[in-house]
């Protein structure tokens, strides 16, 4: 059986939608009421865990599952051995840096060196500011990180950003975007290697349904 890990949240819709077209379908977890963490497809030949988003490179990475669908961002921030596959092209966001619109700073080098940065997201952070040749004191938050600026706490922030509503409701402005991040389809290495057709089936099927739905928007 194939188990594909999927992630709460944003992302679920969407990638359920996607699997559905596919041949999998998974739609048993957004059904009203639904509790379950781990259902299987109808036709009983695959297996859907329900996981959080940074989870979903783990179940992967350590083979509990042998497919998952999870935002670029997650893959870049917890770097682990995965086989990239497709490029689902939804869940589209940016992780930018951010700062208060009165900041006098419009661009991520204009900030001064060893000032404080909050983000959920301290890999790519660091990552960026190093690229920067730029040293900056990171804080690690797991909740609402624009607050950082508002307090004081930090100059700016490294998040992520859909429409930019958050942002501007909270009195910041994006002043570099970091990279674009959409839904991947990710996979164990040695799951696809020992493979007799089955995954490659439905990696295929999963990319030709993301090549319609980019040939239609």
């Amino acid at each position: 059986m194939i188990t594909v890990a999927l992630a709460k949240g944003a992302l679920l819709q969407d990638s359920i939608t996607c699997l559905q077209a596919a041949g999998l379908d998974f739609s048993t977890l957004t059904a009203p009421g639904n509790r379950q963490l781990m259902v299987d497809s109808p036709c009983g030949r695959a297996r859907a865990l329900l996981v959080r988003n940074a989870d979903v490179p783990v179940y992967v990475a350590y083979g509990q599952a042998q497919l998952g669908v999870v935002g670029d961002d997650v893959l870049r921030e917890h770097p682990l051995e995965l086989a990239r596959l497709v490029d689902l092209e939804f869940g589209g966001c940016r992780m930018a840096v951010a700062v208060k619109c009165s900041s006098p700073y419009r661009r991520a080098a204009d900030l001064p060196a060893h000032c404080r940065v909050a983000s959920k997201f301290i890999h790519c952070a660091r990552t960026f500011f190093d690229g920067l040749d730029l040293p900056v004191d990171l804080i690690q938050l797991q909740g609402s990180v624009e607050l950082g600026p508002l307090t004081g706490m930090s100059e700016a922030i490294v998040d992520l950003v859909a429409t930019g509503r958050t942002l501007q409701e909270n009195g910041l402005v994006a002043i570099e975007d970091l990279f674009l991040s959409t839904a991947r389809l990710v996979g164990n290495p040695l799951a696809l290697r020992m493979d007799r057709g089955r995954l490659q089936g439905v990696v295929e099927a999963v990319r030709h349904v993301a090549q319609i739905r980019s040939r239609q928007r």
